[in-house]
């Protein structure tokens, strides 16, 4: 959408020739933007199950080494250029489109709550501003659809048909997305879900019906949705911050012992949030809807949906143990609200450590990155790794 918006780029398959120059713009921004998580690679080609946290979202999402990457892609893309004999723009401007590109993917990612070192390799810590659930159905769908209603309405005579089948294939997606919201203990309305499908059909088929679709113009609908995207994201930022006021609310009335504190989005809306207390004890958890935040704003008890807390099991030699082992150190670095549990299981000592920044799919599994740790009850460590569900 950067690429088509901003400069000048077209969709990435066409049979026109006079538009190959425009199709690489978007090639290169597009490419420039999947490119940082091309660290996955490594760690989907190694036996190290602690990659995930320790190299992803690293050197490749590093705005220190923005400018090599950048340059290597260009000076790649005019090579290739060269061989097949494709118009192409200059080194220097390939190089801008690819660092548009990256700079877009390490800023959305920001964005998120899994936190990017973008100061790789001088720094190797991770920031993480909260906004965006990792998966926004939203704003995936603010990005994606103006881009094929620029595709729809290019073509006068297949407008019709290409918007019957887009509108075929988005009718489903609000009663999946509502699905997923009920799993994820933030249930969607049927009303809400019914508009949102109304909504589809409007979008897709009203301008090619009134006919005013094709008068838009396809640079015009991808300036419309990067705009729209802003905004959303600005929304998002707002509605955080208010979040947030609400959790340090909670913890200043509890008076907790404050050792990290966040709001972290929940699906499907804007107005989902997930405050987290870390404090000595354990984590504190407050779901917060800003509807009826919003709605009750005098009310001391006005936002919260539900209050849980997470405590940490009482120390014992096996939590020592696991504290010692090099791979806990690291489990412990990337956790932001860790809890560590205890248990015995079948003569086993048992050690959980979970980070209640991942949101349970059901509350009577653990989280996503939970890292379980065997003991012997002499001590022995019989093994350690993810939970897998």
């Amino acid at each position: 959408m950067i690429a088509k918006a901003v400069f000048g780029g077209r969709d990435l398959v066409s049979n026109d020739k006079a538009m190959q120059k425009r199709r690489l713009i978007t090639w290169a921004v597009t490419i420039g933007a999947v490119f940082p998580d091309s660290d996955v690679f490594r760690d989907m080609l190694s036996g190290d199950p602690l990659l995930m946290i320790t190299w992803h979202r690293s050197i490749t999402h590093s705005l220190v080494l923005l400018p090599l990457w950048a340059v290597g892609l260009a000076a790649l893309t005019v090579v290739i250029a060269r061989w097949r004999k494709w118009e192409a723009p200059g080194m220097l401007a390939l190089t801008g489109l690819y660092g548009v590109g990256i700079l877009s993917h390490i800023f959305l990612d920001l964005l998120t709550t899994y936190g990017t070192m973008i100061w790789s390799p001088v720094k190797w810590s991770r920031p993480a501003w909260d906004v965006l659930f990792i998966l926004d159905f939203t704003f995936t769908a603010i990005l994606l659809v103006p881009q094929l209603l620029a595709w729809i309405h290019e073509n006068p005579e297949k407008a019709p048909k290409r918007a019957i089948i887009l509108w075929a294939i988005f009718t489903p997606v609000p009663l999946i997305v509502a699905r997923m919201a009920l799993a994820m203990g933030t249930p969607i309305s049927r009303t809400v879900v019914l508009l949102t499908m109304v909504l589809i059909a409007a979008v897709f088929i009203l301008p090619v019906g009134r006919g005013w679709g094709r008068r838009v113009g396809y640079t015009t609908w991808n300036r419309a949705g990067l705009l729209l995207a802003a905004a959303y994201i600005a929304a998002a930022t707002v509605a955080h911050h208010e979040a947030f006021l609400k959790v340090k609310q909670f913890a200043a009335e509890q008076k907790l012992d404050v050792l990290a504190i966040g709001a972290l989005p929940l699906p499907p809306s804007l107005w989902h949030w997930d405050g987290l207390v870390n404090t000595p004890d354990g984590v504190y958890e407050t779901r917060i809807d800003l509807t009826d935040y919003l709605m009750t704003s005098n009310s001391e008890e006005g936002g919260v949906i539900t209050r849980t807390f997470y405590p940490d099991a009482p120390a014992n030699k096996y939590i020592e143990l696991a504290k010692q082992l090099p791979t806990v150190h690291k489990v412990l670095w990337f956790a932001r609200f860790p809890v560590i549990q205890y248990h015995q299981e079948g003569g086993d000592a048992v050690v959980e450590i979970s980070d209640k920044r991942f949101p349970q799919i059901r509350r009577d599994q653990p989280g996503a990155f939970t890292y379980i740790v065997r003991f012997a009850l002499d001590g022995k460590l019989i093994s350690q790794g993810w939970e897998r569900r």
